[in-house]
């Protein structure tokens, strides 16, 4: 899009005082004047209308929006008559934007910074120009609002009192496997971003990593075909496996491992269950998946039952 290469610090400037303000209802309202800084706004996640009525009144009073894609911005922007002037700030230009944007806030400018939904600097580049404005001596202020994986978190109908949020998995196969065996010991609610291209694969990973762990897929959140599917891992693995590729992002979101410790005997017993019918490999994904016992202490008990096992063999050889 042409406007994404020009220079906006040149080409866009702030209207005039009278434009400062955004429509609500049907009505005009004057946005009062904001501080000088990096003003980090919230915008919605799907429906306009959760925007707040602060991020409005930043969005109309500042000089400038540093913004993913001007295209999705301006959508919210058209929506409430706000005339800003939009920039683009994102992974691909970050290095040249980020000493423009910076200059501008050096000026004593008041610069609102967004994503295309949601708060920023989760899983964007937002923090890069947050570290270096406050390493410059520039105030950041925060305008909360919209996160999907609150949202995600608050009907996801599993544990929130602790949560780890890592964002998206890998896309190739082996390094997202790997990486889902190493959260799979996390004590706590885990909640991962993923795409429609590749949910089914990434549940048949969780599914045979946690094993059949309380789970929600959260699609569309906020939004006109909003879709929610609450289950296990496996049976929310099997029945995205079996239907079309579905369109969107999600947020899946996982319960935490068992907390109790297990006794190495329900361990054994476990896996016992588990090498009946499949490999070594899998039964500890399984067994360390739906425990919260550790990969290696589990792989270790495995390894114990096999010796055990061949010890049996040699004995009734003897005899």
């Amino acid at each position: 899009m042409k406007s994404e290469g020009r220079d906006d610090a040149a080409a866009q400037r702030r209207p005039a005082a009278a434009a400062r303000s955004y429509r609500l209802a049907g009505q005009s309202v004057p946005a009062a004047p904001i501080a000088p800084g990096l003003h980090v706004v919230s915008t919605p996640i799907g429906n306009l209308g959760d925007v707040t009525l602060r991020a409005l009144e930043v969005l109309a009073a500042a000089d400038l929006v540093a913004c993913e894609d001007t295209r999705v911005t301006h959508r919210l922007m058209e929506r409430y008559a706000i005339a800003t002037p939009l920039t683009p700030y994102h992974d691909h230009n970050a290095a040249a934007a980020r000493p423009k944007l910076l200059a501008r806030l050096a000026a004593g400018e008041a610069v609102a910074l967004v994503s295309d939904a949601g708060t920023p600097l989760i899983s964007d580049p937002g923090y890069r120009l947050v570290r270096a404005a406050l390493a410059a001596g520039h105030a950041v202020i925060p305008v909360p609002g919209c996160s999907a994986v609150l949202a995600a978190l608050a009907i996801a109908g599993v544990a929130t009192d602790r949560f780890f949020f890592e964002g998206f998995l890998p896309a190739k196969p082996a390094a997202r496997q790997a990486r889902i065996a190493e959260l799979a010991a996390i004590p706590a609610t885990l909640v991962v971003f993923e795409t429609g291209p590749r949910i089914a694969a990434a549940l048949a990973d969780l599914a045979a990593a946690f094993g059949d762990r309380e789970a929600a897929v959260c699609r569309e959140l906020t939004k006109l075909h909003e879709e929610v599917r609450r289950a296990g891992l496996a049976t929310l693995a099997r029945d995205y496996g079996a239907a079309a590729r579905p369109r969107g992002e999600m947020v899946v979101v996982i319960s935490g491992p068992r907390e109790e410790p297990l006794a190495e005997a329900e361990i054994d017993a476990r896996l016992r269950a588990a090498l009946a019918g499949s490999s070594v490999k899998d039964a500890v994904s399984t067994v360390a998946g739906t425990t919260g016992v550790s990969r290696r202490d589990v792989y270790r008990r495995a390894l114990a039952l096999a010796k055990d096992h061949d010890q049996g063999h040699d004995d009734d050889s003897a005899d």
